[in-house]
Order: structure tokens, then C-alpha cells, then sequence
């Protein structure tokens, strides 16, 4: 658990990360993508849950219907370098699969070496642990509320993504708000009022694109 900033507090939780990472083995019946991808891609799906993408999925826990971070690209947010979350990803993925280690050790559950810890928990778990990492404050903290907040983006935004194009292309997580289609040029103008009435007259030097002069 990560309760205060502390380097050694860290350095604690990475070095229980790697002795029980080493279980998940290329000749083991783990079928996901790697380490890494797999264990963010379960904490995204703790933060904004989806539908089991196929039979068996492991990532995915399925709590609830329809996309979910991970069918939005979370992955890909994590990695976008405008982002700069990508060098600290290998901490981070060993943070959170020793605070789900933990989590098993105290509550006395077994995991599935055959995965890394946190994806073996079951989503009730998983959300256990993704709060214990979220409470308190400090920059550890922050980080970690960085790192919900990327799954959210991924899902609500398509940040990693022109807008307008994921839009075009049918977003999981727009299509799944309504977010609507833009005009032709890729600009969205709203023609109906939100109240249906003006409530301020537009000024007139308002240049074409809506912005002020």
C-alpha cells in the first residue's frame, strides 16, 4: 500500500512487483499482450469498466455493458507522448500489481500466476486496490489520480485522438455518449441554443469561426 510519499515506500512495492511477476511465464497459459498493457489496461477498466471484449477475457473484467476504457483506447493514451506517462509506466504497472499482491495476502485469496496479480482479482478487488492507490495526497497521489484520470480521457474525450476523425470513425466511448458528428469542415457551430432562445445578442466584431476580435 502507498498511504505517504515515500522513495522507499516505492522502492518496497517494486521490488515485491518483481518477485512475483517472474510467475508469469512465456510457456504459462497467459494469452494477454504483455505485463505492462495488461495490468494499465485492467486498472483503465477499473476507472471506466466495460464489456468483456470476447469470451474469456481476462483484462476486461465485464462489469457492466457496453465499451469501456480499453475498447477507447486507453492503452494508446497511456503511450502518447504528448502525454509523457509512458517512463513512468513500468513503475507504475509494478506498483499496482504489488498492491494487488498485497491485497490477495490479506484477504487471503488465491491468485492465477498464469496473469499478473491485478488482473487475477476479480473487479470488486480491483477497485479495492485502485482506491487504496487513489486515497491520501502528495505527489505519489497525483500521479495516480493522473493515471484514472487518462482512462476517463480515453473513454470521455478520445484524447489521444483528432476529435472530429474519432468521432467520423465511430469512438467507442463518443458513440456510446451521443457525442455528435461536426459539420462537414470539422467544426461543431450548435445551431439550436442550449435554453432554445438567445440569451445574448452575438458581438458584432464575433470573427466567423465564433471566436472574439
Amino acid at each position: 500500500m502507498i498511504p505517504t510519499l515515500s522513495r522507499r515506500r516505492l522502492l518496497q512495492t517494486a521490488a515485491a512487483a518483481v518477485a512475483v511477476l517472474p510467475l508469469v511465464t512465456p510457456d504459462s497459459a497467459y494469452a494477454g499482450t504483455s505485463i505492462q498493457r495488461d495490468t494499465l489496461e485492467a486498472f483503465a477498466d477499473t476507472v471506466v469498466p466495460g464489456a468483456k471484449r470476447f469470451a474469456g477475457d481476462r483484462i476486461v473484467a465485464g462489469a457492466t455493458a457496453g465499451p469501456g476504457a480499453v475498447d477507447a483506447g486507453a492503452w494508446l493514451l497511456y503511450n502518447d507522448p504528448d502525454v509523457g506517462l509512458a517512463v513512468a509506466i513500468p513503475g507504475l504497472v509494478a506498483a499496482i500489481n504489488a498492491e494487488a499482491a498485497a491485497y490477495a495476502l490479506t484477504h487471503r485469496t488465491l491468485l492465477d500466476v498464469r496473469v499478473p496479480p491485478f488482473v487475477a482479482l476479480d473487479f470488486d478487488a480491483r477497485t479495492a486496490v485502485v482506491g487504496q492507490l487513489l486515497r491520501g495526497s502528495g505527489v505519489v497521489q497525483l500521479l495516480w489520480y493522473a493515471v484514472a484520470a487518462m482512462a476517463m480521457l480515453a473513454f470521455h474525450t478520445a484524447g489521444h485522438l483528432d476529435t472530429a476523425a474519432a468521432v467520423r470513425a465511430g469512438h467507442p466511448g463518443l458513440a456510446w455518449l451521443g457525442f455528435p458528428l461536426p459539420d462537414p469542415d470539422g467544426i461543431w457551430r450548435f445551431p439550436d441554443f442550449s435554453y432554445r432562445q438567445e440569451l445574448a445578442a452575438l458581438h458584432p466584431l464575433t470573427t466567423n469561426t465564433g471566436n472574439p476580435a
